[in-house]
């Protein structure tokens, strides 16, 4: 067993590492998928995949980390301490449920305490029909000027450009704007990216390898930035069906305490999205049903959460930024989507575990 605390790691590396210990330590065959490019610190980068049961197994669920680059840093932790968890293991083995871990769907992010991938595309959008013609965000266009000012911090002009739109149109609007998706501006935040990701091609790769044999699919991606700090949002994850979406509130509602919430219904934090990541699973495995939710994490408020993500942008098109600031940007950004306290981490494993047992219920049924 190992302890919740030690679980989390505070570099891509070492989080890296303790999960391919835990792996090792479980008897558990490691596949790795080698990204191109090297970590903040030199170090390799890679998609790594564990699978704890066997590769037929009809029933199967997924816990994924780091869509989102720095998120990982939660992910991680409860991902490896499901590796030491022997009666999470127990229980998913009895009931026929093979458990597939993906850490690091986007390594480059996780390392260089990024959101976005070395593309600079945010991998939750990507998911789209390349062929066809990709959906505007016109909402994006007209705040795309005031975003990525050529100083930052930001001179008083651009926040009070900023604020006249917060309050004309509310907070919710600004959040919606930004983070919907959009293919226009590459350097822009929120980027869908104009063709599938490295991220985006190895991932599917995976799910058609690992979800060959399964009728049923359970998927729970970590990821953190919304809501209350330490509170886990059950967000569906999933095409808007209504069938699905009930199935995910039977299966993980908790009694109404944890309601699930979807973009579709405008009950989540999160704003409706576009390219969402778990569109591949009707791509890739669509022979299974498949049930899912993103279990998103409070950290900071979201106006303090899009500021990170504005800064750490700006740090990236002026990589000549004074050292000093540079460092300051990235502890902002680590501060939006990761808090260090043992408080925070025993309520992110504590709401993971449930929900995975959650789910091995659900797939029971």
């Amino acid at each position: 067993m190992i302890g919740i605390v030690d679980a989390f790691s505070p570099s891509y590396a070492q989080a890296r590492r303790k999960f391919l210990e835990g792996a090792a330590a479980a008897g558990l065959p490691i596949e790795s998928h080698a990204h191109p490019l090297k970590g903040r610190d030199g170090e390799d980068l890679a998609m790594d995949v564990v699978r704890d049961g066997p590769a037929d197994a009809k029933k199967l669920l997924i816990v994924s980390s780091a869509c989102h680059g720095v998120e990982g840093y939660c992910g991680t932790g409860v991902q490896v301490f499901a590796l030491h968890d022997q009666e999470w293991r127990d229980k998913a083995r009895a009931a026929g449920v093979a458990t597939l871990y993906i850490h690091a769907l986007n390594p480059y992010g996780f390392s260089h305490v990024r959101r976005f991938t070395h593309e600079n595309v945010d991998l939750n959008r990507n998911f789209q029909d390349f062929s066809k013609p990709l959906p505007a965000n016109e909402a994006y266009r007209e705040v795309q000027p005031l975003l990525l000012p050529e100083q930052w911090p930001p001179g008083p002009e651009d926040l009070a450009a900023v604020q006249q739109y917060i309050d004309t149109k509310g907070e919710a609007a600004w959040q919606a704007a930004i983070s919907r998706g959009q293919h226009e501006f590459p350097q822009g935040l929120f980027f869908g990216g104009t063709e599938p990701t490295w991220s985006n091609r190895t991932l599917r790769q995976v799910l058609r390898q690992h979800g060959a044999s399964a009728s049923q699919i359970a998927w729970i991606d970590l990821h953190t930035g919304l809501g209350p700090n330490g509170h886990g949002e059950r967000i569906y994850a999933g095409k808007d069906d209504a069938a699905s979406v009930a199935r995910a509130r039977a299966w993980w509602d908790g009694g109404g305490a944890t309601p699930v919430t979807s973009i579709y219904d405008g009950s989540s934090t999160s704003a409706f999205l576009t390219g969402l990541m778990w569109n591949a699973i009707y791509d890739e495995c669509p022979h299974a049903e498949s049930t899912g939710i993103a279990m998103e994490y409070g950290t900071v408020p979201v106006l303090d959460v899009m500021n990170a993500i504005r800064a750490e942008q700006w740090l990236n098109l002026h990589p000549d930024a004074p050292a000093e600031q540079a460092k300051q940007i990235k502890a902002q950004m680590m501060e939006a989507f990761y808090t260090d306290t043992d408080a925070w981490k025993g309520q992110i494993v504590s709401q993971a575990r449930q929900s995975m047992f959650q789910a091995v219920d659900g797939l029971s049924r």
